[in-house]
């Protein structure tokens, strides 16, 4: 496996890449890194494809800038086009995970010449509006605690996960698995909770993640921080602000949805299930795939499952 280093104006993205053929560039999402993909790398390098897997902007080996307004979407997605032009003169296709799903869904509108086609893993794509996510949650979430509206106070849960890394990514990566009770990580806590209250840091952790395999993240964080990662989330109401040139578009090119039955984003919204028409703002979508007994990491937790879909979109481009 290669890493190259791609510039983006004055900010540097570090991308593996294996294999040879079309590109597939994979982008990851909160808090995880290009490692996110290794299943995937491994698979799809083997079957003629030129595999990338980016440290998004704020993590791992790609730049840090300190300012919330480098963490839009619109910034991200230049990074990722960016990307996409450097390893191919053809667009190439894109896979993407949490936040590298909306990232990944945006590249598609904003950069349309770079993307031949699109796969979204555990965030199906929903059309921007006046509106940012941060005041829907507002108000769904007024009286309880809610993580990305814990997430706006800076330094606050820095603070809290740069305490104990290894603790707190395992209370995360848990609590978002198919292996914790359903949407654990949206139980009921008070509004001045904080994000790891009533989080249980299992031991074993489930097989589908090592020791070896979380020490990887835990030696990043350790290094990076979580100021990046959460200037993601701080940055969405500018992201509202500079939505106008797409707001209500369509996914124009091939795209499909992959996600675990049992992720909590689908009851982000109580009541409702954000997995029902994944498709229904995707003008050419090749269909969904629920994979059972699996949460939000659903390409770490069911590598085989996500490699067959994804193996069977990719077919029918």
């Amino acid at each position: 496996m290669d890493f190259l280093k791609i510039d983006n104006g004055s900010n540097q993205l570090q991308v593996a890449v294996q294999g040879d053929g079309p590109v597939i560039l994979c982008v990851h999402g909160w808090p995880e890194l290009w490692y996110s993909w290794r299943h995937q790398i491994h698979h799809f390098s083997e079957r003629g494809y030129r595999v990338a897997a980016m440290d998004v902007r704020g993590y791992g080996g790609s730049s840090k800038p300190d300012a919330i307004s480098a963490y839009t979407m619109q910034e991200l997605t230049s990074d990722v086009a960016a990307v996409a032009r450097a390893l191919s003169d053809q667009p190439v296709v894109l896979f993407g995970h949490d936040w590298g799903a909306p990232i990944v869904w945006n590249t598609a509108l904003r950069h349309p010449e770079a993307v031949r086609a699109v796969a979204g893993l555990s965030v199906p794509y929903m059309p921007a509006g006046e509106a940012s996510f941060l005041d829907i949650a507002r108000a769904i979430y007024p009286d309880r605690f809610f993580y990305q509206l814990y997430f706006q106070a800076e330094g606050v849960v820095e603070a809290e996960v740069e305490a104990d890394f290894a603790s707190a990514l395992r209370k995360i990566y848990f609590s978002l698995s198919g292996d914790a009770p359903a949407d654990d990580w949206l139980k009921h806590k008070p509004k001045d909770a904080s994000l790891l209250d009533a989080l249980v840091d299992p031991d074993p952790f489930p097989a589908w993640m090592t020791p070896e395999d979380l020490d990887v993240y835990v030696q990043a964080f350790s290094q990076s921080g979580f100021r990046g990662p959460i200037n993601r989330y701080r940055a969405q109401d500018i992201d509202a602000l500079e939505s106008a040139p797409i707001r209500g578009k369509l996914i124009e090119q091939p795209a499909c949805f992959i996600g675990g039955d049992r992720d909590a984003v689908r009851h982000f919204v109580p009541q409702g299930d954000m997995y029902a028409d994944p498709g229904a703002a995707c003008a050419d979508f090749r269909g969904a795939t629920i994979i059972p007994k699996v949460g939000h990491w659903v390409q770490q937790e069911a590598p085989a499952a996500t490699n067959a879909a994804l193996d069977q979109f990719l077919k029918g481009l």
